[in-house]
């Protein structure tokens, strides 16, 4: 195996042509889909709205029959969900956020420029067609496509669905995914530190980036730092998973075994990466499960899981979109060396003299995770490449690399 580093773009390349995609499917309560990918296509099966209603809590009227300085008399009151009569020539009816729009009314007053008369009503208001009126199937036409395959549920998603009348829904199955973290000197929070050790970081920062991705953990353990444990628990969990997330063991010490045990048992197809942090990344299978073996380091965990492990899940999942979105935002820092390795910094967007810049963490070592709790995204500085103040640089937060 050559360690030769790999660009970013030619590994992705490479781990997305062999992602396996998901065909399980499930059918669940709508209540139950967040966060969840759509395993097919969902038409609209009627307009959405169904009828034109009204978007304000006041008169609907005939423009035409405003005559300004004129009382106008009320035939009518219809409250949201009643189905209501044609309104009557030359009067108007009170209507509410809502409510449906009486045959023979083209136009909605708001009530704040409306005077209210033993007469009727004074308009103090410009009048005319189609104010205040959301039309029928202005969201969805009847037949059009309202959500396709491959959609991760969000919020809107779900208000969305709700809105064609779904109660259940066909979603992709969970990936199943072992943790499987390593190193003797690992301690689980809560127990006392001995000599030597430190608490599992990594576990738990998996953990959560498995949750928004819409996986399912179904292993999670600590390897002993031996070659023969590292084998068998790396085929247990081969029997267990979809997929196997190591961190730690994938570099070139005499207790990096995860590597080792992945060209000597499995396939090892892919390792060191031209990215900082994160280079010893590493990927294979083992018994035809495919592994990541992500650095030990915290913050290397967080950035190869983002940049890399995150798109490869996506494909996984049939997502209609695999790869985030970057902004172009100018620098609020400076660097001096450069690196043959594309750097992504943990940074966030402040306001510097009224203008959004990239603002980046002092201290950018692979083991402050700090770093990445005080920034809400991933600045990335090219190979070869120094920035300037100003410079423009691709930004990506946290919240677009996790949808």
């Amino acid at each position: 195996m050559t360690a030769q580093l790999t660009p970013i773009e030619e590994a992705l390349a490479h781990l997305l042509g062999k992602a396996p995609v998901i065909t399980a499917t499930e059918r669940l309560p709508l209540t139950e889909s967040f966060g969840r990918i759509l395993a097919q296509d969902y038409q609209a099966p009627a307009d959405v709205p169904p009828a034109d209603n009204s978007s304000v809590d006041g008169y609907a009227l005939r423009a035409e029959d405003y005559v300004p300085g004129q009382a106008l008399l009320v035939s009518d009151r219809i409250p949201a969900g009643s189905a209501p009569s044609p309104l009557k020539p030359g009067t108007a009816a009170r209507i509410f956020t809502g409510s449906e729009i009486p045959a023979g009314a083209d136009t909605v007053i708001m009530q704040e420029r409306v005077e209210v008369t033993d007469s009727g009503i004074l308009i103090n208001a410009e009048v005319k067609a189609d104010q205040n009126i959301r039309r029928r199937g202005q969201d969805l036409a009847k037949g059009s496509l309202a959500l396709g395959k491959g959609t991760k549920i969000r919020a809107q998603e779900m208000g969305l669905l709700a809105s064609i009348g779904l109660a259940e829904v066909t979603l992709v199955k969970k990936l199943r995914v072992a943790i499987l973290s390593t190193g003797d000197e690992l301690v689980d929070p809560g127990t006392p530190l001995g000599p030597g050790q430190i608490y599992n970081t990594n576990r738990f920062t998996l953990l959560a980036l498995l949750a928004e991705a819409g996986c399912e953990v179904v292993l999670c353990e600590t390897l002993k730092d031996t070659r023969t444990a590292t084998r068998e628990t790396l085929e247990r969990a081969a029997t267990q998973a979809d997929l196997i997330i190591t961190s730690g063991g994938v570099s070139v010490g005499e207790e990096d075994h995860v590597r080792a045990v992945l060209e000597e048992f499995g396939e090892l197809s892919l390792w060191r990466l031209a990215i900082k942090p994160g280079k010893p990344l590493a990927f294979g299978s083992i018994k035809g499960t495919p592994v990541f073996g992500l650095p030990g380091n915290p913050a290397s965990v967080l950035v190869t899981f983002l940049m890399v492990a995150m798109p490869y899940i996506r494909t996984g999942q049939g997502r209609l979109r695999i790869h985030p979105v970057g902004l172009q935002l100018p620098a609020a820092f400076n660097t001096t060396s450069t690196s043959v390795r594309r750097e992504f910094i943990r940074a966030r967007i402040e306001s510097v003299n009224a203008e959004a810049r990239v603002s980046a963490y002092p201290n950018q070592s692979s083991g402050v995770l700090s770093s990445a709790c005080w920034a809400d995204g991933l600045a990335v500085v090219p190979e070869h490449s120094t920035v300037a103040e100003g410079s423009l640089l691709t930004y990506y937060p946290f919240t677009e690399l996790l949808s």
